[in-house]
């Protein structure tokens, strides 16, 4: 087991104006076959990063709020942030009642390291894509199985070389 995460990490989005760092090691990676995600990323799923909410800092740029202005399961304050300028989807704040936010993984400057530990919403998946998830679900996770699934992430999971 590898608790050597080597932090912080930089990145930023596609256009390089808005730039991040994160500070805090992740909880989960994830890849999210949903509808709503297939949308939103033009692709099969998206990819996600959770980190603690502190464990994230916009160090340059403006974000500026997309989608998921007001979502109840949210505590009606999600919100999916972008760049400004080039309206690259980065990051996602689930609302106060949540306290973590997803990152999208490809934002990171240096991210090929990165693979989803677990896969969501598989019901909604399309039946060609896969990845190399070790968990998946049909939906999300019940709240009970985080803690297991955190503690199988923190010890199995990839890191950065």
């Amino acid at each position: 087991m590898s608790d050597n995460w080597k932090l912080p990490w930089a990145g930023g989005c596609r256009c390089g104006k808005v730039r991040l760092a994160v500070t805090q090691a992740p909880i989960m990676s994830a890849a999210c076959h949903c509808t709503g995600c297939q949308s939103m990323s033009s692709s099969a799923y998206s990819l996600t990063l959770i980190l603690p909410q502190d464990g994230l800092e916009v160090t340059r740029g403006e974000v500026v709020v997309g989608v998921l202005h007001n979502v109840p399961a949210a505590g009606g304050q999600g919100e999916h942030l972008f760049c400004d300028w080039c309206k690259t989807w980065m990051f996602t704040r689930p609302g106060p009642a949540y306290p973590f936010v997803n990152l999208r993984p490809s934002m990171l400057d240096e991210h090929a390291w990165f693979a989803p530990y677990i896969e969501t919403f598989t019901a909604e998946k399309l039946p060609w894509a896969s990845t190399p998830a070790v968990r998946s679900f049909e939906t999300f996770p019940a709240a009970a199985d985080f803690p297991s699934l955190m503690a199988e992430f923190a010890r199995d999971s990839a890191r950065p070389t």
